[in-house]
């Protein structure tokens, strides 16, 4: 299965809650912190929703 690494690039600060708890979700919590996840639908389409937030690297 692929993988990805997700890294949080940007604040959280002044973004909607939404966002803000589809990133906690993700498993990011301070800005630059990293972590690896199984691509599925369920993940492709909460790193969509916060693509403006994260980078995002195959692995």
């Amino acid at each position: 299965m692929a993988q990805v690494k997700v890294t949080l690039v940007k604040s959280l600060a002044g973004h909607p809650g939404d966002q803000r708890a589809t990133v906690v979700a993700l498993g990011l919590g301070k800005t630059n912190s990293s972590v690896v996840k199984d691509i599925n639908p369920q993940i492709k389409g909460m790193l969509h929703k916060v693509r403006h937030l994260v980078k995002v690297e195959e692995i």
